[in-house]
């Protein structure tokens, strides 16, 4: 494997995350080669795959072993492809069997070409791999229309008010999501261990940014914005309907300098999981989010509904202060500068919804 990559895999390369950390890195790593691989199975993909790219297409879909094994060799995979959603896998018969042949299966073909290929792995990973319950355990207190942690409580391992560190217990319940990204780092780490290739597991926290995919289960900052910008319903769900719960913005872009030294500094030995996020200076919640919104595009009316989703939670922050000792890493764009990145975004493209979360 050369110190200086040559050739780069990036799957789900037509997702926000696959397509913003493409083009960064094309502009970080002059000369590199990237083969970009989706399944176009999101809506939203095709329009990414018919705009300008800066990777080799590979229409193909890692669930299957074939797809995978015809692939041709590459120094490093970046994996962005994933199911991203904390509720994947309830919404109707079989979808739990697709989300983790989507999110594990995937990750084993993977793995596996990367030992036949002596490849390097680096696994988008998230922060839904905490546990719900310990995170629901939290005692809150609401400041400013959001939650923030009690200063003075038994904190659990690996929390404080700096956020959800790496020690964090990551018994479940988690979710079939995080379930099954948890899984994918146990089994990369083994891979790494067993087959002598590196490993690196990035856990992010709630990405955002301009083009992202909006869901309410998914990608919440941007569907918020979108939403409300075009003057489509909107509801805070759970915590007696407030719109108090918080979590923290990190824009895809933000990865890159880190995912270039991973490439660069590979390590014989697979490393354990590292948190990106935001942090807490880059943290809102939905109210204040709505405020936001209010003062950038003008008043609209929020619906409430006290009755809680599966899994939410009602703080969610990550501490990165691991990553910034391994790698002098902080978040460049600050959640002003994201959130006004996305509105402009809605601004140009206001059936944008439409387009992206059939």
């Amino acid at each position: 494997m050369p110190a200086r990559p040559k050739k780069l895999l990036i799957t789900g390369a037509c997702g926000f995350a696959g397509q913003t950390l493409a083009r960064e890195l094309r502009e970080h790593l002059v000369g590199l080669e990237l083969i970009g691989l989706d399944n176009l199975s999101r809506a939203g993909s095709e329009l990414n795959r018919r705009s300008a790219q800066p990777f080799k297409f590979i229409h193909a879909d890692v669930r299957n072993a074939s797809d995978v094994d015809a692939l041709p060799a590459c120094d490093w995979v970046l994996d962005a492809a994933a199911n991203p959603s904390v509720l994947a896998g309830l919404d109707h018969p079989g979808a739990s069997r697709q989300l983790l042949e989507h999110n594990l299966l995937g990750t084993i073909n993977l793995l596996e070409y990367c030992r036949r290929h002596r490849a390097g792995f680096i696994l988008l990973s998230t922060s839904r791999v905490y546990s719900a319950a310990t995170l629901s355990m939290l005692q809150m207190e609401s400041s400013n229309k959001g939650f923030r942690p009690r200063q003075k409580q038994t904190w659990p391992t690996g929390a404080s008010d700096a956020g959800i560190a790496e020690a964090f217990s990551t018994q479940p319940p988690l979710s079939l999501y995080g379930s099954s990204k948890l899984a994918s780092e146990i089994l990369a780490m083994e891979y790494g261990a067993a087959f002598n290739f590196p490993i690196w597991l990035n856990r992010c926290g709630v990405l955002a940014g301009a083009g992202q995919f909006g869901k309410a289960d998914q990608g919440i900052f941007s569907y918020w914005i979108h939403s409300y910008a075009s003057h489509r319903p909107l509801k805070y769900i759970g915590f007696e309907g407030s719109g108090f719960q918080v979590r923290d913005a990190l824009h895809p872009a933000d990865l890159v300098p880190v995912i270039v030294g991973q490439m660069r500094q590979p390590d014989d030995k697979p490393q354990p999981p590292l948190n990106f996020g935001g942090g807490p200076e880059n943290s809102m919640s939905l109210a204040q989010l709505s405020d936001w919104c209010s003062k950038r595009f003008g008043p609209h009316n929020i619906a409430s509904e006290p009755i809680p989703r599966p899994y939410d939670v009602p703080w969610l922050v990550m501490d990165c202060q691991a990553a910034a000792q391994r790698w002098d890493w902080k978040p460049q764009r600050n959640l002003h500068s994201v959130l006004e990145e996305i509105a402009g975004h809605a601004e140009k493209n206001p059936n944008w919804l439409d387009l992206t979360s059939a």
